[in-house]
């Protein structure tokens, strides 16, 4: 079994904590009062630490796309991400949350999948 494979779970995690973090920087209270996420400013660390993560998290989805086994969910990861990105960029700050929620469902949904799917074949 490739070892890429085994960093699924914990790329479910990373998702579930960044919907936390969204709810806390883009959430309703945020909207409410018109405040904007990037003037509220992120600890160094958490920035370090969910940047670098980011960016680990897209290098395993490339890395999928090398394995015969995860091709299919590391190209619908990346598909999800992409479109993801392209209407948050393109949304006011008031739809960034619902696109922010439904992407990471869809992520989530795709991560349980693998895992699910690397359960049963292994």
């Amino acid at each position: 079994m490739p070892l890429l494979l085994f960093f699924a779970p914990l790329f479910v995690l990373f998702e579930l904590w960044q919907l936390v973090l969204s709810e806390r920087y883009v959430g309703i209270k945020q909207i409410e009062r018109n405040g904007d996420p990037r003037t509220l400013g992120l600890h160094e660390l958490t920035a370090f630490g969910w940047s670098m993560t980011i960016l680990l998290y897209w290098a395993w989805m490339l890395g999928l796309l090398f394995l015969s086994f995860g091709r299919v969910h590391g190209l619908s990861l990346l598909l999800v991400s992409g479109i993801g990105y392209a209407l948050r960029r393109n949304c006011g700050l008031k739809w960034v949350l619902v696109v922010l929620t439904f992407e990471g469902a869809l992520r989530v949904g795709l991560l349980l999948s693998l895992c699910v799917y690397v359960w049963r074949r292994y």
